[in-house]
């Protein structure tokens, strides 16, 4: 009896100890990304087809989520790969020491400067993030509702904007995130005094992206936070161009969203395999009918309703996306208030 109860222990113990070797690949990742038609999907048939590997996708609700649950989960992590950051998180995640430092394979289809965005705290030459997907950040207008459009940020304080604008909580999402960047650009040192005044044109603070744009092209209000790319998925889908970018002569912010792997993933050659893929012309072509941002790999080229739709500003703010989300609890508070 004795020797059988041992045997049984020997066995559950090889189980175990085969269970924690996995083969897929887990990413953390927001939830347009994963979606159902969201590019995730499609970008893991493909890699699947490719290599036999399987991808799994952990939906953290938006970007700014995925580091803190990665970060929750760093003495025993979970994930192979973080994908989502973008370059107004990309100090906090050197100096969180999460990813490795991985260059894939056939990196110069990416231009330096979106490289470069996303690695330019890195103190020794390292590569920790990827660029998957870039796009300006910008006002979406709906016509219908015809209001005049402003020309410039100042011009979102007037009081014929009250309760009109969407926008995402800076805590939890990488575009609310992305519009504190853009007002430090703008105001510089001053940036907390427009957020005083455009507290009464705010109507809410959602939470993600998704969330916040599905309220706005529900109808909730003429204007919502999102991409100058954004106009082309509804021009594609045939829903016509009462949906555009409102582009301001002053500038626009632009993000640069971001992969990397989990440094210690138990899986770190698998997670290679999936950095070197997600570069790639096929998996990269994938990105701008699912992503609606424009794709890193300069070969795709991009559908027609990116030349009817999709903006590119003339001017790009520089900042210091270092010092933006120390800005974030100031915001907060000023909305509090």
């Amino acid at each position: 009896m004795k020797k059988f109860i041992f045997s049984l222990f020997i066995l559950f113990s090889l189980l175990v100890g085969c269970s924690s070797e996995r083969s897929d690949v887990v990413v953390y990742t927001y939830d347009s990304f994963c979606g159902e038609w969201g590019s995730g999907p499609e970008i893991a048939r493909k890699f699947k087809e490719k290599t036999g590997i399987d991808v799994v996708f952990v939906d953290c609700g938006d970007g700014a989520q995925v580091l803190t649950k990665a970060l929750a989960e760093k003495d025993a992590p979970y994930a192979d790969v973080l994908l989502g950051l973008d370059n107004n998180l990309a100090k906090k995640v050197y100096e969180s020491a999460l990813l490795l430092d991985y260059e894939p394979k056939n990196s110069g289809v990416i231009r330096s400067d979106l490289c470069d965005s996303l690695n330019k705290y890195c103190k020794n030459g390292e590569w920790i993030m990827t660029p998957f997907d870039y796009s300006h950040f910008a006002l979406i207008y709906n016509e219908d509702f015809g209001i005049e459009k402003p020309t410039c940020l100042e011009d979102l304080t007037k009081d014929i904007y009250k309760k009109s604008i969407i926008l995402m909580d800076a805590r939890t999402s990488t575009p609310g995130l992305g519009f504190v960047a853009w007002t430090m650009a703008v105001y510089g040192e001053n940036y907390l005094d427009f957020w005083k005044r455009l507290k009464p044109s705010i109507l809410t603070m959602a939470p993600g992206w998704s969330s916040g744009y599905g309220l706005f092209t529900n109808g909730e209000a003429p204007f919502a936070l999102s991409y100058t790319t954004s106009p082309a998925y509804h021009i594609e889908y045939n829903e016509g161009d009462k949906f555009k970018a409102v582009i301001f002569e002053q500038g626009h912010v632009l993000q640069v969203e971001g992969a990397g792997i989990v440094k210690r993933s138990k899986n770190i050659e698998n997670a290679k395999l999936f950095m070197d893929f997600l570069i790639s012309e096929e998996a990269q072509s994938v990105i701008p009918l699912t992503q609606w941002m424009f794709p890193v790999n300069s070969k795709v080229t991009l559908p027609k309703s990116y030349e009817l739709g999709a903006k590119i500003p003339q001017v790009t703010l520089d900042y210091d996306s270092g010092v933006v989300l120390d800005a974030v609890s100031k915001v907060m508070t000023v909305l509090s208030e």
